[in-house]
């Protein structure tokens, strides 16, 4: 991390997280972040649901909520980055405050509740994306909508000519009732409907699936077995927790999903489950806890295709997206994978 970027960070926790997160984009719309452009190796280049990205490294739905800073995030060093969520209609989201960092711990809580200006907004800077990288869209429900399995596939037909992949997500858990989606039958009627969407388009989008971290190993195999049936291309794993245990700041007890470093162990098991149920037949992306190398590298060795991060850049700064994938690359390199798939769950047994 530069001395500009540490001091820029320093200054950012003196604000209200959720005024300091807004900064952070202006910055990025301005050109006041790190630009490197994608990080990539031989050993980095990833395929994955028929994506080809310069490395694994992703940026996690929340940050970006609007897709203000499409060009810029694109240029941080991630291989792919993932905005929203977004709904059919705006929304305000929950009232505020809303985020809060827990600092002690390398975390932060957010009930933000899908506040976002819609797919229609979303959609007009969709379209005018950087095409050299690779762009996904977190798809969401309205929290007063009378069908929210529909609003997944609307959002995905009104935006899906613009998106590299769209990930549908039934996991936050700012929306009351919103994981009650995760069920198997709800799930797969979900799914389904959101693949019909897609395949009116006059492109094929690969649908992800975002799953939470506190599904018991029953809710698991029923994830597995729904994301084999319906012919989803991915599952995302995993969102925040609604685990406090072990936290030490003052805002422990603040309700909302947690995420940030007291999640890695958690979401990396849930991921070593799935990758063992689902056995290569539907690739994973391991989200949860990473803020360095060795962490992401080890969502890999437990099944994960790729990964994605965001917390951790509230205290680590953008120029983590680049410092991860390099350090990825330098950790293959020791082991000796001429590439990163060659890695994916080579260590599964480790989590399980």
């Amino acid at each position: 991390m530069s001395l500009v970027e540490r001091l820029a960070l320093t200054a950012l926790h003196r604000c209200d997280p959720e005024a300091a997160h807004g900064l952070s984009i202006k910055a990025l719309k301005l050109g006041l972040t790190p630009s490197p452009g994608p990080v990539t190796s031989p050993r980095l280049a990833t395929r994955i649901a028929g994506l080809t990205l310069p490395n694994p490294v992703g940026l996690a739905a929340g940050f970006d909520k609007n897709a203000e800073a499409l060009r810029p995030l694109s240029q941080a060093g991630f291989g792919f980055i993932e905005v929203g969520a977004a709904t059919p209609r705006p929304q305000p989201g929950n009232p505020r405050p809303r985020l809060f960092r827990l600092t002690e711990d390398q975390a932060a809580i957010n009930r933000f509740g899908f506040n976002n200006e819609g797919m229609t907004v979303i959609g007009q800077r969709l379209a005018a994306r950087p095409q050299d990288a690779v762009i996904g869209l977190n798809l969401g429900a309205n929290k007063d909508s009378s069908d929210r399995a529909a609003d997944f596939a609307k959002v995905l037909a009104h935006c899906g000519e613009h998106l590299d992949f769209a990930t549908v997500n039934v996991s936050s858990p700012n929306t009351e009732k919103l994981r009650d989606l995760q069920g198997k039958a709800a799930l797969s009627a979900l799914l389904n409907g959101v693949i019909d969407s897609r395949d009116q388009l006059n492109r094929r989008v690969p649908v992800f699936l975002k799953i939470a971290p506190d599904l018991d190993r029953a809710g698991i195999e029923d994830i597995a077995e729904v994301a084999v049936e319906t012919g989803i291309d991915a599952v995302i794993t995993t969102n925040t927790t609604l685990d406090r245990d072990g936290l030490n700041s003052a805002h422990r007890n603040e309700m909302g999903g947690l995420s940030g470093a007291p999640l890695f162990e958690k979401s990396t098991r849930v991921l070593a489950q799935l990758s063992e149920l689902l056995d290569g037949r539907v690739p994973l992306v391991g989200v949860g806890g990473i803020s360095n190398a060795e962490q992401a590298y080890a969502k890999i060795c437990a099944g994960a295709s790729a990964v994605q991060f965001y917390t951790a850049m509230v205290y680590g700064g953008l120029s983590l997206a680049g410092d991860i994938a390099r350090g990825l690359d330098d950790l293959l390199a020791r082991d000796g994978y001429a590439n990163v798939a060659d890695a994916v769950a080579s260590k599964r047994g480790d989590w399980l």
